[in-house]
């Protein structure tokens, strides 16, 4: 079924949503690990997919584009995901039943009602994910996207940060193992990648920010999309049209360096616009400043209205949240009892006001250029039900209006109805805080990247070797090596020490998964020449079994070119 736009339509609205998380499956529970994925499974995926299905049934085509890491989809896989989801479930939901009965005895009834209803909201859940998407989350978006309802993104492997990968290999081997894993996943090859943190590098001389300094030509980030048949990827706004950084992660950090400024542009974010020549032409979709920063913004975004629970207030460390922000100013301490009927009311209104802006921003393109426009909003599914609990209904009541006026479209969908207007230049970036790279490389995690470009280096060292002789256990020991590489190169640890709320945890996983790739690296050198001792083995089956994503693992992923 085709997407055709009205003759004089003002444009599309592409929705997008970037849901991931790291590998977390084995390492850790609460407060840092597992739980991670448990919270974002109960409070973002499974009322995500109720909104979508709502939608379906009552004969809407939602036509939002959904970005699942591969990394997030081989957690989402995982069989013992499912028995320890029912735990997090059942144990949440008696923790509601022994709030509810001590607010009961203490006649606070107004509490007792909303553990109540955290109890039937898991219940819920539950239920959802054993019956309706059979503990399958992945299957249901699978699902969807065959049905022509959403388009599903594909991305880096483990969310590496690209542009400061020490090698052309190892961001090759990110994406090429994204891909490979999206078609295994989603049966069919990917149209659109979301670059880990629209980070983005043009071709350019290089030389990596820690160690020893060599100079090199490096490829634009395009030209293995291009490779890979990826047609479109997205940046932030000030990549295409200049100015003032936005800076998405604002209120995460205490101390931060000034955005930088750039010259203007004359390309719109509201354009569909390419990079590349010839068979390297990719097309790139902005940010839309002024929607994104309705949501994001920790000032006035829509998510730190008064009404909106709290979540940072919750009943003892681990607890469940009964308290609205109230204002932000405040101290959790003082802040005020949660009532769920005006967040519900001011959810749909913050709605109307979004739908407002967009509707306002693509008349303005169409009479300003004669043309039809793209209002690309995209965010973090985690924010949708995690962070802002009301999230959910304030998207259903966006897509509805969005549908209603015929302008939601797939990412796909839109650069087919709106042909490029220009092939454009961008410059090095991200939508990190300044628009550069300072979030993930800074004087805090620069040991990181140490830790990464010697891995990556040990990795390409063994690679011709493995290649000659790749018995079984060589075999076996190098994948796992690789594994272990994908997972140190996630950009989830530079960036969750520079924020500090768990940096310990991440500090601790980038040692474990450098020592632990010396230790396979070892092993394999020893494989290559002997059988492996019994100990050896079954340290092997241990991490095969603790870090087993990409079971896939092939070596033509670390190829040039």
């Amino acid at each position: 079924m085709g997407f055709t736009v009205p003759q004089r339509s003002p444009g599309q609205v592409v929705f997008v949503l970037h849901t991931h998380l790291p590998w977390v499956i084995g390492h850790g529970g609460w407060p840092h690990g597992q739980d991670w994925l448990h919270e974002a499974i109960a409070e973002c995926y499974v009322p995500l997919l109720r909104v979508i299905d709502r939608l379906v049934a009552d004969g809407i085509r939602p036509r939002i584009t959904i970005g699942v890491t591969p990394v997030l989809a081989e957690m989402l896989t995982t069989p013992r995901l499912r028995d320890d989801f029912i735990a997090y479930c059942d144990g949440r939901i008696a923790l509601a039943e022994a709030d509810r009965k001590e607010f009961q005895d203490h006649g606070a009834y107004e509490a007792a009602r909303l553990a109540a209803d955290w109890a039937e909201f898991y219940a819920f859940v539950l239920h959802d994910f054993l019956q309706t998407y059979k503990a399958d989350v992945v299957g249901a978006l699978r699902r969807l996207q065959k049905e022509g309802h959403i388009e599903v993104l594909t991305s880096a492997a483990t969310h590496g940060y690209l542009p400061l990968l020490g090698r052309d290999e190892s961001v090759a081997a990110q994406v090429r193992a994204g891909v490979a894993s999206y078609r295994r996943q989603f049966g069919r090859a990917p149209r659109g990648i979301w670059l880990p943190e629209c980070a983005y590098r043009p071709a350019s001389t290089w030389s990596r920010p820690v160690g020893a300094r060599r100079r090199w030509q490096r490829p634009g980030l395009e030209r293995i999309l291009a490779a890979n048949d990826l047609r479109y990827f997205f940046v932030d706004t000030h990549l295409v049209a200049g100015g003032t950084p936005l800076g998405t992660y604002e209120g995460a950090f205490a101390d931060r360096p000034p955005a930088k400024t750039r010259r203007a542009t004359k390309a719109s974010p509201n354009d569909v616009h390419t990079v590349g020549s010839g068979r390297t032409r990719v097309a790139v979709l902005a940010r839309d400043p002024r929607s994104s920063t309705q949501v994001w913004s920790a000032d006035y975004g829509y998510p730190g209205d008064g009404v909106y629970l709290e979540f940072h207030r919750k009943k003892g460390e681990a607890g469940l949240r009964y308290h609205k922000i109230t204002n932000r100013q405040l101290p959790l301490g003082a802040k005020e009892s949660y009532h769920p009927e005006p967040a519900a009311v001011q959810a749909k209104l913050h709605a109307e006001h979004f739908l407002s802006l967009v509707r306002e921003t693509l008349v303005k393109h169409r009479e300003a250029t004669g043309r039809a426009g793209v209002v690309v909003a995209p965010f973090d599914t985690e924010l949708f039900g995690h962070w802002w609990f009301e999230g959910p209904q304030w998207l259903e009541a966006v897509i509805r209006g969005l549908a209603a006026d015929g302008t939601i479209a797939t990412a796909s969908e839109a650069v087919r109805a709106t042909p490029p207007v220009s092939t454009i230049a961008l410059p090095e970036g991200s939508w990190g805080q300044g628009g550069g790279h300072w979030v993930w490389l800074n004087d805090d995690t620069k040991w990181v990247w140490d830790l990464v470009y010697r891995a990556e280096d040990a990795f390409m060292e063994l690679l011709p070797a493995v290649r000659r002789k790749r018995t079984p256990q060589v075999r076996r020991a190098f994948e796992q090596l690789a594994r272990e590489l994908f997972l140190l190169e996630s950009s989830d640890w530079p960036f969750l020490i520079t924020t500090v709320a768990a940096k310990d945890y991440a500090t601790a996983r980038v040692r474990m998964h450098a020592e632990t790739f010396d230790r396979l690296a070892a092993m394999t050198r020893t494989a290559m020449k002997n059988d492996l001792a019994p100990e050896d083995k079954a340290l092997l089956a241990s991490l095969e079994a603790r870090d087993g994503p990409f079971r896939d693992v092939d070596l033509r992923w670390w190829d040039k070119g």
